[in-house]
């Protein structure tokens, strides 16, 4: 069974081209436009990985990656950020994402690491962390 994406990002053209992108290649992907909407299917959808756009109106990323991660410490996020937002990667690593790539990005280059991140996630599978 194939990891389940939650995607989160403002902009529809990149919901929808990730959506697509990630579907193909036998995801379960959701797709959320605000951080608030994000909260909401992280409790309900349970995903094992999320694609996050820093920049958001109303609650930007940083502050949905603090929320979320008061839902699942577990989940994995990859921060998607434009050029020059760099200096706010540094505290989105304190927070505890995997990863983040610049916009615009090659959807190859981010097909290999969400592949690169779910598999590295199943083999550090621990029932005690109430994954499936």
């Amino acid at each position: 069974m194939k990891a389940k994406l939650l995607v989160v990002d403002d902009q529809m053209g990149v919901r929808r081209l990730l959506y697509e992108a990630f579907s193909i290649e036998g995801y379960e992907v959701e797709m959320a436009a605000s951080g608030h909407e994000a909260l909401e299917k992280v409790k309900l959808a349970m995903p094992d990985l999320i694609l996050m756009d820093m920049k958001m109106p109303g609650m930007n990323g940083l502050q949905t990656l603090q929320e979320i991660k008061k839902i699942n410490d577990a989940v994995v996020v990859i921060m998607m950020t434009a050029y020059g937002e760099l200096e706010i990667v540094a505290d989105a690593v304190k927070l505890g994402i995997k990863e983040y790539v610049t916009k615009p990005f090659d959807i190859n280059e981010l097909r290999e690491i969400v592949k690169k991140l779910v598999i590295k996630q199943e083999v550090d599978f621990t029932p005690a962390l109430g994954k499936r």
